[in-house]
């Protein structure tokens, strides 16, 4: 591409004046010539020597390859490329992984991770409640959250789920969830199942024991908030998104909404179709930093190479995206589902900490007494992890942890 000179500078030039992307790139051309390209294609380059370009554009708004170790390289835009509106993750989106992804000159082409200058950051208010604020709302200042996902994931009534819900909080769980399939199905209208829902939660409450429930509200764009304020007047405690198919800007619009007063728990169905191939698409991390960004409380981050999702094998990046003191928000609490089950929960709390939430729904549902039963496995395990005892050695006391192992076993 015209007008384009290599740079080797080896940091950045200003940390709190650009934007600091890396890429893995993939290219029959020298590392060199596929940097270049990447740079100017996703700044003030094209093609072809243009009459409109001079070296003080190039200068003060191209893109420049600060560094090169093996297939990775080190691109910073300068902040100035990136629209004055506030929190506009589109336009972000748009400079930092556009157009490089169909280069002719790039057989593939990852983006792996993004760092943000302290006017991006300022753009944008994270999260309202972040993992601390949902604690609070739990009573549970310590130990692990431990939740589910009703299954099966469509096809119960309003009732049926509620229902579920309530066993599964009458095991122990903190949370439960809509799968990211439902929204507002005829088999199982959203008023009607979560008036349902709610009627289980403060039926718990009274019995002493506090629980959320995520409803999905994944619909349109010019709907979603008008939606989350019915689904929130109508008695949910918690609202769901689905983060990749709604987009980041229906994050950014419950979160900023003063009208929504409820967390904000973040799924991120699709994600494998950028994620999943290791050498092309964007990784999970930018899309974790993202979301931080935009406002939700509570976002999936896989089981950290323990469960069945195989990208994320034993990656702790978006952990530390959610929990890290690096941007000025509060915390996300990472989620970890995907094949859960109540012998991995140890594995996963070694992995991640205590500041988490464990997921199951299978491991919830099927367990062979049912969903109470396996609720009572789950925090079984939870606590047994939280105490720091072998699962083996607590189950000779719990009998729904035992029938779980072995059932399913553990690591």
């Amino acid at each position: 591409m015209d007008g384009f000179t290599y740079m080797h500078l080896g940091e950045v030039s200003d940390p709190d004046k650009y934007v600091v992307c890396k890429y893995r790139v993939t290219s029959d051309l020298p590392i060199e010539k596929a940097a270049d390209a990447i740079a100017a294609e996703q700044s003030t380059g094209t093609w072809t020597g243009i009459s409109t370009l001079d070296r003080g554009i190039i200068d003060r708004l191209g893109a420049r390859v600060i560094d090169i170790s093996g297939d990775i390289i080190t691109v910073e835009f300068p902040s100035e490329d990136f629209s004055i509106e506030t929190g506009s993750v589109p336009q972000i989106l748009s400079v930092i992984a556009g157009n490089l992804f169909g280069l002719g000159a790039l057989k593939a082409v990852r983006l792996e991770d993004v760092t943000f200058p302290k006017d991006i950051l300022s753009q944008f208010k994270g999260p309202k409640f972040g993992s601390d604020g949902i604690r609070d709302l739990l009573d549970r200042p310590e130990k692990p959250l431990v939740g589910t996902i009703v299954k099966p994931k469509i096809g119960l009534s309003p009732e049926d789920t509620a229902k579920y819900v309530y066993e599964a909080g009458a095991g122990g769980l903190t949370n439960s969830k809509d799968d990211e399939t439902l929204v507002d199905q005829r088999f199982c209208p959203i008023e009607d199942r979560t008036v349902a829902v709610a009627d289980a939660l403060d039926r718990l409450e009274s019995e002493g024991h506090k629980m959320l429930h995520a409803i999905n509200v994944s619909t349109r764009g010019d709907k979603i908030v008008e939606l989350a304020e019915k689904v929130q007047s109508w008695g949910a405690k918690q609202l769901m998104v689905d983060v990749i198919t709604c987009g980041f800007g229906a994050v950014q619009a419950l979160a900023e909404d003063p009208s929504i007063k409820v967390p904000i728990h973040v799924h991120r169905t699709m994600h494998g179709a950028f994620t999943k191939d290791p050498l092309h698409g964007i990784a999970m991390l930018p899309l974790t930093k993202l979301t931080r960004m935009c406002g939700g409380d509570a976002l999936h981050i896989g089981t950290l190479g323990v469960g069945k999702m195989a990208a994320d094998k034993h990656d702790d990046s978006n952990l530390v995206a959610c929990l890290g003191d690096d941007v000025p928000y509060k915390k996300v609490m990472p989620v970890c589902s995907g094949g859960v089950y109540p012998g991995i929960v140890g594995a996963i709390v070694e992995r991640s900490g205590l500041d988490v939430q464990i997921q199951a729904g299978g491991g919830v549902a099927g367990h062979p007494d049912g969903v109470r039963g396996g609720a009572k496995a789950m925090s079984q395990a939870v606590d047994a992890a939280f105490a720091g005892i072998p699962l083996s050695e607590y189950a000779k006391d719990h009998r729904e942890l035992a029938l779980a192992l072995e059932k399913w076993g553990s690591r």
